[in-house]
């Protein structure tokens, strides 16, 4: 569930007047601002609230910003988590480990208020369209909407069962890999009970009716005789490769 009202943002320095300046004016700004004056009350910061973005001085008491930034990307509920490094260092070998380390930006000090404001939106939106992006999976011209749990073809939307979905779903994630009737059924009706091994075969008729030109010659679910059904791997054009 998103969390509501403004976007939080954590700033992080030992230095009493820069955690200042950055909460007078991302606040101004509309952000909800919350501050740390080292890496240990930082990460604890982290684990216990949602944040929509981290600032990090790149050296400060504790955990300084390279290894805080190292332990958030390792972690995987907050490795998507935008980091910008805030440092007064200005070699480029620091600036490229700390993108190397997976920070999404680096501004040196002294720094324009203004030009952190823009970094900081530009780095929001960039990762909204990510996570925009990571809500659908295009193949060829399929769609497939992760949130509404919705497919179109070229637009038009295409009436799938939740349970054809979810088949669909599994062989799409699992492009290239040939399953039999038993292994698909494990995955895909999992705890229904018994269900009868050819219902595979109906579903997957029913889908190639709804995705395919020619359901006869399929272009996505292909066949193995003997072996099964896979999700045809696609070039970049879109055609199978």
């Amino acid at each position: 569930m998103p969390r509501s009202g403004p976007q939080r943002i954590l700033a992080a320095d030992d230095e009493n007047d820069i955690l200042q300046l950055l909460s007078y004016n991302l606040a101004r700004d509309g952000f909800d601002v919350v501050t740390a004056h080292d890496g240990d009350e930082a990460l604890r910061q982290i684990r216990a609230q949602e944040f929509d973005l981290v600032i990090l001085d790149l050296m400060m008491p504790g955990i300084q910003g390279l290894e805080l930034c190292r332990i958030l990307r390792s972690d995987p509920h907050t490795m998507n988590l935008p980091i910008i490094l805030l440092t007064a260092k200005t070699d480029e070998v620091d600036r490229i480990i700390g993108l190397e380390m997976g920070a999404d930006d680096y501004i040196t000090k002294p720094f324009s208020p203004r030009e952190l404001t823009a970094r900081i939106k530009a780095v929001l939106r960039r990762s909204e369209r990510i996570r925009q992006e990571d809500k659908c999976i295009t193949v060829g011209d399929l769609i497939i909407n992760l949130e509404t749990y919705s497919v179109t073809r070229r637009g038009t939307p295409v009436n799938l069962s939740p349970t054809e979905f979810r088949l669909l779903l599994y062989l799409i994630e699992r492009r290239g890999r040939i399953f039999n009737r038993e292994r698909l059924l494990t995955a895909v009706w999992k705890d229904e009970g018994y269900v009868e091994p050819r219902t595979v075969d109906v579903h997957i008729s029913r889908i190639r009716t709804q995705i395919e030109d020619d359901p006869a010659n399929p272009v996505y679910i292909k066949t193995r005789r003997g072996h099964g059904y896979y999700f045809a791997e696609l070039s970049e054009d879109g055609e199978p490769s």
